[in-house]
């Protein structure tokens, strides 16, 4: 199946990836990790969505989508794929105490991968993951930092598979940077670096 991936710009289909079937409904539109918890707590609802659709329209994208480009329906650019990046100075990612600093280098993030339901095992999270890479090397990016689990292999629990795995980062030119004190679905997880 052709993938694109295109900065995230059009809300309608971040929504289609990760906002709710209920508006009402509180879920996490990848903001979790993208505010402090005191602002994400505060945010319920149509609020959060509302935030994302600010997101969408700044300067620089709050990640990437991946678009099926021969959809099945014939109609082609159907969005199958989410992955969040940005610079890691403006996340809670900055201040965190589990996953540590490698070094000053103003690296940028990538901290979520969201495949859609009835897509998955097509090699589109590997796409996602290179299309964030390259997104944010346009925007200056010096570096990429991702912090999967290390899971040798065993299953990950798809409620905290989000953080991607360290076989999937180092298939995309990633290298281990660092341990961390940190852990997703029970399993420890890595610093991972890629370098222009």
């Amino acid at each position: 199946m052709p993938i694109e991936v295109r900065p995230a710009r059009d809300f309608g289909d971040v929504a289609a990836v990760l906002g709710p079937k209920d508006p009402a409904a509180s879920v996490c539109w990848c903001l979790s990790h993208r505010l402090d918890a005191k602002t994400n707590r505060s945010l319920v609802g149509p609020a959060r969505g509302e935030l994302v659709r600010e997101l969408v329209q700044r300067d620089v994208a709050p990640g990437v989508l991946a678009y099926d480009l021969a959809a099945a329906d014939g109609g082609g650019d159907l969005v199958v794929g989410w992955a969040a990046v940005a610079p890691r100075s403006g996340l809670p990612y900055a201040r965190s105490t589990k996953i540590p600093h490698h070094d000053d280098l103003p690296v940028w993030s990538l901290w979520c991968v969201r495949v859609r339901p009835g897509h998955r095992g097509r090699g589109i999270a590997r796409e996602l993951v290179e299309g964030a890479v390259r997104y944010a090397f346009e925007q200056g990016a010096p570096a990429v930092e991702g912090y999967p689990v290390d899971n040798q292999g065993q299953r990950v629990d798809l409620t905290m598979a989000f953080v991607g795995t360290r076989a999937l980062f180092e298939g995309a030119g990633f290298t281990v940077a660092t341990t961390t004190e940190s852990k997703a679905g029970g399993f420890p997880r890595v610093l991972v670096r890629r370098y222009p």
